[in-house]
C-alpha cells in the first residue's frame, strides 16, 4: 500500500471535484504534459485523469544508432548464480 500512496502523492495532483469543474482546462493541460489529476470528493479519491498513449501512426525506422555503442564480450557472459538466485527469490 505504501508504493501505491507515494506514487499517486508524488505523481500526481490532487484536486477537489469543485476545483476540477472550474479549472478543467487547466488541468486537462496539465494532463497532456504528462501528469495524472486525482479528482477527490469529500477528501476521498474518485477519478483519475490520465494521459493516453496513442500508438504511433508510422513505423518507426530500424537502425538509428547504428555505430554509437558496442557491446561488450562481458555481457553475454552468464550471470553469477548468486545474481540469479535473487531473481528467482532464493536469495536475501
Amino acid at each position: 500500500m505504501t508504493n501505491f500512496l507515494t506514487y499517486f502523492m508524488t505523481m500526481s495532483e490532487h484536486v477537489n471535484v469543485y476545483d476540477a469543474k472550474a479549472r478543467f482546462s487547466h488541468w486537462i493541460n496539465e494532463v497532456e504534459a504528462g501528469r495524472e489529476v486525482v479528482v477527490c470528493k469529500r477528501n476521498k479519491p474518485v477519478a483519475l485523469l490520465s494521459p493516453i498513449h496513442v500508438p504511433r501512426n508510422k513505423e518507426r525506422p530500424i537502425g538509428l544508432a547504428k555505430g554509437t555503442f558496442t557491446v561488450g564480450k562481458a555481457f553475454f557472459e552468464p550471470l553469477p548464480d548468486e545474481f540469479v538466485d535473487l531473481f528467482e527469490g532464493r536469495g536475501s
